[in-house]
This record gives C-alpha cells, sequence and structure tokens, in this order.
C-alpha cells in the first residue's frame, strides 16, 4: 500500500510490484531476446560446466524473451535430455514456434530425444533454466515454488535476474527532481536466497556481477529501458507525462 504523502510505498516484503501493472507487462513484453538477457544468460550458461551431472530432462522456462540464443546453447551442451519449453503467454509461445520452423533455423540444432510444449509434470525434470524471469514477476515467491515442484530429487534451477544496483542512477535522478520512484526495487540476492529456501530448495548458491552500460543519449536510454521491462512501483506515477517533463528528463 501507498504510504499517504508519501511517493514510496510499505511493503512487508520485497519486491515493491504492483501485480496487476506487473501481468500487463508480462502480456505486452516484446516477442524477441533483449541482448542484455542474452549477455546475462551466456554468462550464466558458463556456470553449467561447474555442475557434473546432465539432466536427463530439463526445462526451458519463457526463452523467447529470456535469450533464445542462450537457450540454444543449453540445448547444445545437453543434445541428449529431454526438453519442455513453457512460455506463460500464448502469443510468445505462437512467435516461437513460428521462429524455430522458419528457414534459417537449422532444426536439425534444436533436435532432442523428446521435445515438448508446455509445463512438465511435477517432478519430472532435473533442471529449470529461467533467464531474467523473475524481478517483473508479480508473485516470484510462487514462481519459485512452481520451479520447485517440477524438479526432480536432487533437481535444481539456474535463474538470473536483475539486482538492487539497477537504475540507480536514473533513480536518483528522480529523487533529486521530486519525483515519484522511477522504478520498483529490485531484491537482494540474500532475499532471493531466503526465498529459495522457503519455496523448499536446500543450499542456494547466488552470484553476483555488475555490469555497467554507458549511453550516447538519454533517447537511447529510454529505447531500450522500454524493451527490458516498465515501472512496476505500486507509487509510481499515475498520469500520463507531458513534453516539458520529457524535455526536463
Amino acid at each position: 500500500r501507498c504510504v499517504a504523502g508519501s511517493p514510496m510505498a510499505e511493503f512487508s516484503t520485497p519486491p515493491t510490484i504492483d501485480p496487476i501493472a506487473a501481468m500487463r507487462w508480462q502480456r505486452q513484453a516484446p516477442a524477441h531476446s533483449p541482448w542484455l538477457h542474452e549477455e546475462v544468460g551466456r554468462r550464466m550458461e558458463e556456470r553449467l560446466a561447474w555442475i557434473m551431472q546432465k539432466p536427463a530432462a530439463w526445462c526451458s522456462w519463457e526463452p523467447l524473451y529470456g535469450g533464445l540464443a542462450v537457450h540454444q546453447r543449453v540445448a547444445e551442451r545437453y543434445p541428449q535430455s529431454a526438453l519442455s519449453i513453457v512460455e506463460t503467454q500464448p502469443s510468445h509461445e505462437a512467435a516461437l514456434r513460428e521462429q524455430l520452423s522458419s528457414p534459417w533455423w537449422s532444426m536439425s540444432r534444436w533436435r532432442q530425444p523428446r521435445l515438448h510444449w508446455g509445463q512438465p509434470e511435477a517432478g519430472s525434470v532435473n533442471m529449470v533454466w529461467a533467464n531474467m524471469a523473475l524481478h517483473n514477476h508479480p508473485n516470484p515467491q510462487q514462481l519459485l515454488q512452481t520451479w520447485h515442484q517440477l524438479l526432480a530429487v536432487d533437481g535444481f534451477v539456474m535463474f538470473s535476474c536483475l539486482g538492487p544496483d539497477t537504475l540507480a542512477e536514473v533513480r536518483a535522478v528522480y529523487a533529486q527532481q521530486g519525483w515519484p520512484a522511477a522504478s520498483h526495487e529490485f531484491t537482494d540476492m540474500h532475499d532471493w536466497g531466503d526465498m529459495l529456501v522457503q519455496a523448499g530448495f536446500a543450499e542456494p548458491v547466488m552470484d553476483m556481477e555488475r555490469i555497467t552500460l554507458s549511453y550516447s543519449s538519454a533517447q537511447k536510454l529510454r529505447a531500450e529501458l522500454r524493451e527490458l521491462g516498465r515501472n512496476l512501483h505500486p507509487c509510481r506515477f499515475g498520469g500520463l507525462r507531458g513534453r516539458q517533463w520529457l524535455a526536463q528528463l
């Protein structure tokens, strides 16, 4: 809930996300993979080399927006593993199916012993791969529990998300101008670890990398941010901004 007279909100647990806005963004998210998602996913995929046991079956969670190229890297790492692809938005599943059937994709690269579309049965996969899916989700705790239910005993989840330092400079500009929050708060990795334990996972291992991006103009920054998400803060500015505000920004 928003505190009266304050642009900030009071919450019992992070993140500060308006669930209605978050669900709207899930429907509106681009039907392609942002380059930043691919870069983060590439770094996460390299960490699979640390895990000796190869999954007999794995689940790729929302790979179209999460990173289609890195999804392919994981599929090539486990060519004999059964694969389930989950796209929670029907429009994204249709777009992904169309992309995989287009001539520029070599279908042999996507061949798996068993390819299943849709959520796999509970306890049927050894790995859930979920790149950049949690930080904009309306109920991340519930999503973690869903992933846990899909996993067999000794299975694991590989996920990534934006951290609390994200957009620090942009949020500082908004604060200096006295504007409502520029974005929702991003969850700290220690809080993710606590939520993983609450969802039933054992021995979560968290890792952090800082990626610094520079832009030649504010316009290019805004264009990229619009591809990566929306301001989901419950106390964000509630109306439409005008040209004068945009020039000031």
